[in-house]
Order: C-alpha cells, then sequence, then structure tokens
C-alpha cells in the first residue's frame, strides 16, 4: 500500500530478556515492530494500528493471545498470526490454528523459523491482495468499485447488492449522512436488468414540502400558480429505470399516501390531472432516520415502510469499520492527485495514525473531503505528513467539551462525568476512549457499568 515503508509487526509479550531479543531480530530484518507487554494494550494497538502480523503469548497479561488473534482477523482477515506458547499448552495452540492463526510455536523461539513463518504469511498477503485487485476489476465492470474496504461489513453490502440487483424489488438503504448510501443504489442500479436506462436521484430532504408532490408526479398547466406548462415528475424520467428516492422519512404523510400508491399499483396522476399514468421503475429509497421509530411515533405511514423495506440494507459507519481508512485513503489519494496534479507519493504512519483514531462523524464523506484538502495543499514530490493535517486532526485526542469539576464533587462523579464526555467524544467509540483515557478496554466497560453511563 502507498503509506506502508515496512510490514509491521505486532508483539503482545511479557517484558523479558527473550522478548527484547526477539524485537531486536525482526528489526534487523526490516519489520516495523510494535510491542505490548500486555493483552490490554495490544487490543488498543489492534484497534488504532494496521497491522500484518501478530506474535502474541498465549498467556498475555489481562487479554490472552486467542482474543487478540480473534481482534486481529476482525480488523484484517489476512492477519499473520503466530500464538507463542509453553510446551504444555499444545491443545490451545491446535485450537488458536482452527481459529485462523498462521502457526504456532513453542519457547524458547527459534527466531529463523518464526521469520520464515512471517515471511510466508507476508507473501500470502501480497497474493491475497492481488487476487482483491482483480476482484475489484471485476467490481469496477459491476458499478461495486466505490464501496472501498475488505471490512466484513462491506462485504455484506457488496453481497446484497449482487443478491438483489438482478430482481425488482424495492430496497431500503440505512444509515448515517455520509456513509455511502448513494453508491449502493447505483451500484443496484448498475448491476440490474436497467442499467442501461436512467437513474434518477432525487433529495427529499432538500425539496420544500410544497414542491416534492410536483417534483415527483409532475403537473399540468394551471395546476397551481406559477405552473405555466405541463411538466413530466422524477417518475415518469426513470420510466424504465430506476428511482433513488434520497431521505425518504422527510416527506410528507400526503405524499406518502401517493408513493404507497406508485408502488402498489404503478400509476399516478400529474398534481392537477386527471389521467392515469402507467410507470415501470425500480425504486430504492435511503434514509439516515430510523424509521421505525417514526412508525410507532406516528411520523411515517407503517405500511408505505414494509412496502419500502422489502430489503433493507445498512451501511456501517466509518468508526465501525476504521480497518477500511487505509485503502480508501489509498484510493483518495491517487484519485485527487490525479484531479489537481499533484505529485503525492503516499502517506506517513504518523498521518494514518491519527485518521485511524479520529473519530469521523460525517464518515467516508468527511474522510474524502479531508484527504483532498491535504492533497490540494501538498507541494513537492513526497507523502503526506503531520504538517498537511487540518486543525481538527492534529489535535484529535485534546480537543472536546470543558468539564465542570467543582470543589466537594466526589471522585467518583468528576470520573463518571469524565468518562461519559470522552465517550461522547469519540462517538461511543470504547477502544479509542479507552485509548484516550489510559485505562484498560475492560476497565473501561467495568466503569460504564459501574456509573450506568449509557
Amino acid at each position: 500500500m502507498m503509506y506502508k515503508q515496512k510490514p509491521v509487526v505486532l508483539v503482545a509479550d511479557r517484558e523479558s530478556d527473550a522478548t527484547k531479543g526477539l524485537i531486536a531480530f525482526l528489526r534487523q530484518h526490516d519489520l516495523e515492530v510494535i510491542w505490548a507487554r500486555d493483552g490490554e494494550s495490544a487490543f488498543n494497538a489492534i484497534d488504532q494500528t494496521p497491522i500484518d502480523c501478530l506474535v502474541a503469548e498465549l498467556r498475555v497479561p489481562r487479554i490472552d493471545g486467542m482474543a487478540l488473534l480473534r481482534r486481529a482477523r476482525e480488523r484484517n482477515p489476512e492477519v499473520c498470526g503466530v500464538v507463542i506458547t509453553e510446551g504444555a499448552e499444545i491443545e490451545k495452540a491446535v485450537e488458536a490454528m482452527r481459529q485462523g492463526a498462521y502457526d504456532f510455536q513453542m519457547k524458547p523461539l527459534n527466531l529463523e523459523k518464526l521469520l520464515a513463518v512471517l515471511q510466508r504469511g507476508l507473501s500470502h498477503q501480497a497474493l491475497a491482495a492481488r487476487v482483491a485487485e482483480m476482484a475489484g476489476q471485476l467490481d469496477e465492470r459491476l458499478g461495486l468499485e466505490r464501496l472501498t474496504g475488505r471490512s466484513r461489513a462491506v462485504q455484506r453490502v457488496t453481497d446484497q447488492v449482487r443478491a438483489i440487483a438482478s430482481t425488482r424489488a424495492t430496497a431500503l438503504i440505512e444509515g448515517e449522512t455520509g456513509t455511502g448510501k448513494g453508491l449502493v443504489a447505483q451500484a443496484i442500479h448498475q448491476n440490474s436488468p436497467r442499467k442501461h436506462e436512467r437513474f434518477v436521484w432525487v433529495n427529499c430532504g432538500a425539496l420544500a414540502e410544497g414542491v416534492i408532490e410536483s417534483e415527483l408526479f409532475g403537473h399540468e398547466r394551471g395546476a397551481f400558480t406559477g405552473a405555466t406548462a405541463t411538466r413530466r415528475g422524477r417518475f415518469e424520467m426513470a420510466d424504465g429505470g430506476t428511482l433513488f428516492l434520497d431521505e425518504v422519512g422527510e416527506i410528507s404523510p400526503a405524499v406518502q399516501v401517493k408513493l404507497l400508491r406508485v408502488i402498489q399499483d404503478r400509476a399516478f396522476e400529474r398534481v392537477g390531472g386527471t389521467e392515469t399514468m402507467k410507470t415501470d421503475v425500480r425504486l430504492i429509497a435511503a434514509t439516515n432516520r430510523d424509521l421505525a421509530a417514526d412508525v410507532k411515533a406516528g411520523r411515517f405511514r407503517e405500511d408505505l415502510f414494509y412496502r419500502l423495506s422489502v430489503v433493507r440494507i445498512q451501511m456501517p459507519p466509518l468508526r465501525e469499520r476504521r480497518e477500511d481508512i487505509p485503502l480508501m485513503v489509498e484510493q483518495f489519494i491517487r484519485e485527487f492527485d490525479r484531479e489537481h496534479g499533484r505529485k503525492v507519493t503516499g502517506i506517513t504512519r504518523g498521518v494514518l495514525d491519527r485518521l485511524m483514531r479520529h473519530a469521523w462523524p460525517g464518515n467516508v464523506r468527511e474522510l474524502k473531503n479531508t484527504i483532498e484538502g491535504m492533497v490540494v495543499f501538498a507541494e513537492g514530490k513526497r507523502p503526506l505528513d503531520l504538517s498537511d493535517l487540518p486543525d481538527a486532526l492534529r489535535e484529535v485526542e485534546t480537543g472536546g467539551e470543558t468539564l465542570a469539576v467543582t470543589v466537594g464533587m466526589t471522585v467518583e462523579e468528576a470520573e463518571r462525568q469524565l468518562l461519559a464526555a470522552t465517550l461522547r467524544h469519540t462517538g461511543q467509540d470504547k477502544p479509542r476512549a479507552a485509548a484516550m483515557l489510559g485505562i484498560g478496554l475492560r476497565t473501561l466497560y467495568r466503569k460504564i457499568k459501574q456509573y450506568s453511563i449509557h
């Protein structure tokens, strides 16, 4: 990848002469090594830094090697995991192999043998990357190339797109702003039999209540003040193709009724008209609201909700798939380097670490805009470094609200406020909150329960 200069190995083991010797040996063979002396530190390192290899003592303190292996594989399914055991732990080592470890080795370590295992694992990763690149070339022909990432969450969305694209089923894409709901809608269209027909995108949230009905269904001349000519609506424009209703939760109850009829009968009348128009449209909707909750509150029609959500696709926020950030960053740098005529050669690990730790409330859209701004201002042939970061990211770990700690307040109450504020600052990202507070993840969960923080 563009940002990598050396493969990264996370070593999770107690402090000892043998561990120090292992780290020195790996560094001598051109590997970057991160050393975690206990399981909690290793767990946080896995969440904050992309790693290629994990060398973990099975009985590392606090969080054991098996849990670290599972977490590392969640973040990077191709990670080369090696479990280190004492002689009497063969059964657990075999279980680690079943869970995806690349190898297990017994103490005292044969460093040359361990190095050979890591090198085989790295070679396997290079092959897997090439296979993924070839799959990406296929996805590009299918309109899926912009759903960047190898996380399970992205793979699940991609699989759903492929499964439903050839059908006529309506689909509801749910997720926070900036997660890529529009890209998924376009990918469904590009994979469907309608791909040579029009894809019409309507942002329902950007249209005033008095305009959206005319926008969707069209109007006849004289239907209302200012209607000086007959106008086709989006349903007519999309006939034979796909109509994407973005932010569908914003439409009024009156328009909801007409929309329900179109789905049921595939027919409608223009505003001010009496002629029934037939339509053949594949309907895809998206929302950043909890429509099920809106149904219970009476803000959205239950029958329309069920008609729209024949298939529901949930777009994960970026903070829940941080392992995809390096790939996105690489793609965005290439894209904007070409677009703006720059000579950016990649990105330093320090910058990538900051990007990995940021909460990204604006999701992929915010990340993309951030990278574009950095590329635009980068001068010369060099990688992006810490000096290119916008101010908000330079202080990614220090910004936030001020706490009102007063004389006489109990230590417990001050700690509860600090925990709650940090969780808000990180968007409820608990591994990042634990790292900011300098405590282990288990400790954070225990304190959340202790103080009933929601």
